[in-house]
């Protein structure tokens, strides 16, 4: 598990490569616009797939926390155009398509973001909680993830980490997506709230699932490096479980994490 020591890209190529693949993304999305989850309804399917929520406020060290109490006004706007979205048969959801790019002019405001592995500030900064939280959703159901991306870098160390390392999906307007399609015959539908501690989701479904799904990590491993840093890896296993006799149907490594660290490893409290 060599990784080779990260390129610094120049400003100009990052900019450049950026717009090229924004471009190319929205291209894509009027080539195959009729495959997209778009609508919304209120009335909320019967069954709980699988609930989640997360922490919106977390104190990191060196991160001003105006970032973090901005970040939950973007939330609120990216869940108006996501929260009881229907996903039915053969339909593909694309966290873009449905959120649009976030601007000043929209409401969005000043988050948290990273940028090779560093932390910066950028307007609708944050929303990668939202993509974290629906990944871990979606892996806990028969749902298809078609488009995943997470960071090369591992840049806070697992305070208080509920889910294993790796377990998320970064986000990056528009390019950098995640979007998983429906190949079942049962409709799904997203619900998404903020309460005041936590972002909250539920994975409904128009009937009963017939199985289980977990994620579980295996293979964790932290490597010092050739040219001086750490990494981190690890392998995300999902298992599929009969309901009816609690028996494992399948088991399948879906995910594999490889990450430089931004942190020092091994350090005692």
């Amino acid at each position: 598990m060599n990784v080779p020591k990260p390129k610094i890209r120049s400003q100009l190529r990052r900019k450049l490569g950026k717009e090229f693949y924004i471009i190319k993304r929205k291209w894509d999305w009027m080539k195959k616009s009729q495959s997209f989850a778009k609508t919304q309804i209120l009335e909320l399917l019967p069954e709980v797939v699988f609930s989640h929520k997360s922490f919106l406020l977390r104190p990191l060290k060196d991160v001003d926390m105006q970032l973090q109490i901005n970040k939950i006004t973007n939330l609120e706007l990216a869940n108006e155009r996501i929260s009881k979205i229907v996903i039915p048969p053969g339909k593909t959801f694309s966290f873009w398509y449905l959120v649009g790019k976030p601007s000043s002019a929209k409401g969005y405001l000043p988050g948290l973001i990273l940028n090779q592995g560093r932390i910066e500030s950028g307007v609708g900064g944050g929303l990668c909680q939202l993509g974290n939280l629906l990944f871990w959703m979606i892996m806990h159901s028969p749902l298809e993830v078609t488009e995943r991306y997470r960071h090369g870098f591992d840049v806070f160390p697992d305070v208080n980490r509920k889910i294993p390392f790796g377990a998320g999906a970064t986000l990056a307007y528009n390019y950098i997506d995640f979007q998983f399609k429906n190949t079942t015959d049962i409709t799904f539908q997203l619900e998404l709230y903020l309460t005041k501690e936590y972002l909250n989701g539920n994975l409904r479904a128009d009937k009963p699932l017939q199985y289980n799904y977990e994620l579980i990590e295996a293979d964790h491993l932290i490597k010092h490096q050739s040219w001086g840093g750490y990494t981190r890896h690890n392998r995300l296993v999902k298992k599929v479980i009969d309901k009816e006799n609690n028996e494992l149907v399948e088991e399948d490594v879906k995910i594999e994490n490889n990450a430089i660290m931004m942190y020092e490893p091994f350090l005692e409290d």
